[in-house]
């Protein structure tokens, strides 16, 4: 079975140089956070997730999870792994001192989620979600609900969910229909059925608590009469204690494509009363927004996802394709890492993942400033660029996900094909990641209608005048870099452009809505990893020496990795990226071929 390495020296490089950590650090708020206590905290992450986490990822998903009578059973290694996850504090890096936690900015606690992640994605998904729920808790619920279930949350003794879709709704959440119905002792009473409901049901912790959105009797139709609800799967007391279970049950668990090791289960709530017990977060027919929270933290956790499902995918690729020997060149068998054509794929990998973490790790930025900012203006400024960015590192990190897990598999040949290599694992595991958190289509229904047209255009002419100033920093040496990411801007601008002259969200601008997202994101992206290579190059230009120290006594990046970084860089941007920007003719090409097909009763 091939071993899983955290990259700890590309998060590193990103942290000082592409998205530096201190343009947060320096916040009030992030104070105490420094540079070598975030280096120990990511090495540490990185043993973890790789000595701890990673060897559970094949057996756990040939094991599977086993279901009966409502009571769902972990591989007994998850179980395990689950407890050292709690002991050592995980869980807690991202949440608030006064809630014990490390109160570390989102950009350090996301690396920390992805190696998890790498490691297995399947038991990631609990603490995925944990975070978002006890995120959602902290900010909007009342101070008796954060100190009852808000501290054990935090150390992930408890688990949280997100209960959002039904049978009969989908992603049109309007459609939901579970109720709530008010009791007379201040809680309600909730009936009805959840389904694809992640770690709805487990036994890694002794509590879970849903977030359930219902209808009270006076709601309005559609999203502005959803309200959001705490459903415990034991009830809790003043102390904070377990009580009574409730009435919330798993009816069954989804037999999947992959994650074999994540319980994704129907609820059934209310099934043998007269309805779970449940407790209204913030004011009724609020749900939705108040639920925004947990689900952009989620937008982002599932972004990364697909980065660190393509780095587990690629780390194992190099490995067989270093060991695998077949072919012979000037009378030698060769590995078949040797092969120009087994070497693209690899580089296409590489060269794309650190475009995807540097996207996602930009957006992790944006949300930290947007959040604690000492300047007001700062923080709005981030809040929009947070919102930009937030779709675009959903959505295409992880199609690329896909992708380049497949582009593994083929590196593996036919043995990719086997399921004992663990190849076919990342690929299938990594397919979720594009229908996760309100589908890549939605988020670029989202990207083109709320970010783009609603304010037309204005916080995409800030990303682009800031994506044109890395342009313009970059050395004489890197000018093919300069010549790529100036087409890829200008086509960037047209297409905003055009977006905004629709004037409303027609079937025009929806039919080219994912296009338009692929290229805004590999743009963005393409900037960010260029910017890394005018570093790379400005530090090998000043080095004397191949090794040893810089100033500050933190170990230097090697000339050879330095090199490797411009190379990937400029792989991306002259052979990736213009793949990706020619969506962009699709971006603008309107609906009439798709309504000429569809005139045609056989069509679909």
């Amino acid at each position: 079975m091939a071993t899983y390495r955290p990259p700890l020296t590309d998060v590193r490089f990103l942290l000082e140089h592409v998205v530096p950590l201190d343009q947060v650090t320096r916040q009030s708020a992030f104070s105490h956070v420094e540079s070598d206590i975030v280096d120990g905290l990511l090495e540490e992450a990185g043993r973890f997730a790789a000595e701890v986490v990673a060897p559970t990822n094949q057996g756990a998903d040939r094991q599977g999870v086993e279901f009966r009578d409502g009571v769902v059973s972990m591989p007994a290694e998850l179980v395990a792994a689950q407890r050292q996850f709690v002991a050592s504090g995980w869980g807690a890096i991202a949440h608030p001192a006064e809630f014990g936690g490390g109160g570390f900015p989102h950009l350090v606690a996301n690396f920390v989620k992805e190696f998890i992640t790498s490691a297995n994605m399947a038991f990631a998904l609990g603490p995925l979600l944990t975070t978002g729920a006890t995120l959602l808790l902290t900010r909007h619920g009342s101070q008796d609900q954060v100190r009852r279930y808000v501290p054990r949350m935090v150390t992930g003794e408890w688990s949280g969910t997100m209960n959002l879709t039904e049978p009969q709704a989908g992603s049109d959440l309007g459609a939901v229909t579970t109720k709530a119905i008010p009791a007379d002792d201040g809680t309600f009473r909730l009936t009805g059925q959840k389904i694809f409901i992640t770690y709805g049901e487990h036994d890694l912790t002794e509590q879970i608590v849903h977030l359930v959105l219902a209808r009270l009797p006076d709601a309005p139709p559609g999203t502005r009469g959803l309200s959001l609800f705490i459903v415990p799967k034991y009830l809790v007391d003043d102390d904070g204690d377990l009580g009574a279970r409730n009435d919330v049950v798993a009816a069954s668990v989804e037999h999947k494509l992959g994650i074999h090791a994540s319980p994704t289960c129907v609820m059934v709530y209310g099934g043998q009363s007269d309805g779970a017990v449940a407790e209204l977060v913030g004011e009724p027919h609020q749900g939705m927004p108040l639920m925004f929270t947990m689900m952009n933290d989620a937008r982002l956790g599932v972004g990364l996802e697909g980065v660190a499902i393509a780095e587990r995918a690629y780390q194992q690729a190099v490995q067989f394709a270093r060991e695998r020997r077949q072919g012979v060149r000037e009378g030698v068998e060769v590995a078949i890492v040797d092969h120009p054509d087994v070497q693209r794929m690899l580089i296409t990998q590489r060269a794309c993942i650190e475009a995807a973490r540097a996207l996602c790790a930009a957006t992790a930025a944006a949300i930290d400033l947007a959040q604690h900012a000492d300047d007001p203006g700062e923080r709005d400024r981030n809040a929009v660029r947070a919102d930009l960015l937030t779709p675009l590192a959903k959505a295409w990190p992880t199609d690329l996900g896909v992708t380049l897990t497949s582009l593994a598999l083929q590196v593996h040949g036919g043995m990719g094909y086997i399921e004992e290599t663990g190849a076919a694992q990342h690929l299938r595991d990594a397919r979720i990641t594009p229908i996760y958190e309100g589908t890549n289509g939605i988020q670029a229904i989202d990207l083109v209608g709320r970010k783009i047209m609603r304010d037309q255009g204005d916080g995409l002419a800030a990303l682009l005048a800031d994506l044109r100033e890395m342009t313009a920093g970059l050395p004489d040496e890197l000018s093919d870099l300069a010549v790529g990411l100036g087409a890829a801007i200008k086509e960037v601008e047209r297409i905003g452009d055009w977006i905004v002259a629709q004037s409303q969200l027609s079937d025009d601008v929806l039919a080219g809505a994912s296009p338009a997202l692929r290229v805004i994101a590999a743009t963005t992206a393409a900037a960010l990893v260029a910017r890394g290579a005018a570093t790379a190059h400005a530090l090998l230009d000043e080095r004397d020496e191949p090794s040893g120290e810089s100033a500050n006594g933190r170990p230097q990046f090697s000339s050879e990795w330095l090199a490797a970084r411009i190379a990937t860089a400029t792989f991306f941007i002259t052979q990736v990226l213009p793949e990706e920007v020619a969506a962009g003719a699709a971006a603008t090409a309107g609906s009439a071929v798709l309504d000429a097909v569809a005139a045609d009763p056989d069509a679909w």
